[in-house]
């Protein structure tokens, strides 16, 4: 046993004798009419860098691609995938159990937006009510067949992605950046994290990579000269995807239409979880 050990096994890397829990013996059971084959977690180690975005783009080209692919929206403060996907309804609540929101190409989506009286309510809650709210999504929500979920993570490594880490069985993660320096230094917090819990790590992904102006064609770095490759080496992690800044972006999340934008760099992170 280390000398600064705090009994928090849950939350320690080290394999100790006195170890007296592993993080897997945390995770939650689905709910009994539930079929979820693969969980990946889209997270970030701050917020503002496009992860919300990542995960929608990547559970419309599964989609595209095919399978059956569900969100859930963990991000419970901040909750932004039903605004990109023009939702509006409520979430049914039956004697079974909550039922998603399926988008109109058959995305199934629980977020917190589907169950408030009005979508601008805030969520004032303390850590532990946010996190037994996300456990919930996934045990007391009935995710039917589903092929690939994927779960927004609010940004950080708080007690909503402890939670999310050790309570979902989660088949690996992305990790989602910007070319900011500040960024990177921020990227490897979550890297870490991910390192301490064992969850595997399938790859970073850069949002706001550059700007290919319309007029000549050239590529323009308006944040800044990419850091990723260095923070990738440094872990053995690979790059899966640079995005660009891309208006249209913009214009299909305010109109709820996420579903009918082509992102093709994302393709290649596809056949990778595929």
């Amino acid at each position: 046993m280390s000398e600064t050990c705090n009994l928090n096994c849950g939350s320690c890397s080290e394999d100790c004798a006195e170890r007296k829990a592993d993080p897997q013996d945390f995770r939650e059971e689905l709910h009994a009419m539930s079929s979820v084959k693969k969980v990946i977690g889209i997270v970030s180690g701050k917020g503002g860098v496009g992860k919300s975005l990542v995960t929608s783009l990547l559970a419309v080209t599964m989609n595209r691609m095919g399978y059956q692919s569900a969100i859930l929206d963990a991000d419970i403060t901040g909750p932004s995938i039903p605004k990109a996907f023009g939702l509006k309804g409520k979430a049914p609540v039956t004697e079974m159990g909550v039922m998603p929101v399926t988008t109109k190409t058959g995305i199934d989506v629980m977020s917190i937006n589907l169950l408030l009286e009005k979508e601008t309510d805030p969520v004032v809650w303390r850590g532990p009510i946010l996190a037994n709210t996300v456990k919930q999504f996934w045990q007391d929500v009935i995710w039917r067949d589903i092929d690939y979920m994927f779960v927004d993570m609010p940004p950080g490594t708080g007690d909503v992605p402890l939670t999310v880490f050790q309570s979902i069985a989660l088949d690996g993660i992305i990790v989602v950046t910007s070319p900011q320096e500040l960024v990177s230094m921020i990227v490897e917090k979550a890297v870490k994290m991910a390192e301490m819990m064992k969850v595997p790590i399938l790859g970073l992904v850069e949002n706001m990579s550059y700007f290919r102006c319309p007029d000549n064609g050239k590529e323009y770095q308006i944040f800044g000269e990419s850091h990723i490759e260095e923070v990738a080496a440094k872990h053995h992690l690979d790059v899966l995807a640079k995005m660009p800044i891309d208006p249209l972006i913009s214009e299909h999340c305010d109109r709820g239409s996420i579903e009918e934008y082509e992102a093709q760099w994302l393709y290649p992170v596809a056949r990778i979880i595929e």
